[in-house]
């Protein structure tokens, strides 16, 4: 079986890449993952993609953890686009 994975960011403090949501689809399967702040800060968030931090309920620790259980009975991990293909959360 395959999943197709795709994610969208907002820079952090550090301007480093924060992943705010991820998004998994499969045959007959969907999943959309939202993520809190990994840090506390005031609340913003993007004018560009829509998301804000306030609107997270995964605590961001637990990204690696959840996408793992997540895509763990799939064979093949496919990103939509280059800048997924060539990110992975899953070290």
């Amino acid at each position: 079986m395959e999943v197709v994975i795709d994610y969208e960011f907002l820079k952090g403090s550090q301007d480093e890449v924060v992943i705010k949501e991820l998004s998994l689809a499969a045959k007959n399967v969907a999943y959309t993952l939202h993520f809190q702040s990994p840090y506390a800060m005031r609340p913003h968030g993007s004018a560009e993609n829509g998301h804000n931090w306030d609107d997270g309920h995964i605590p961001y620790r637990q990204l690696e953890t959840v996408l793992s259980e997540a895509v763990a009975g799939y064979a093949h991990l496919y990103g939509y686009g280059i800048e997924n293909a060539n990110f992975s959360p899953i070290c």
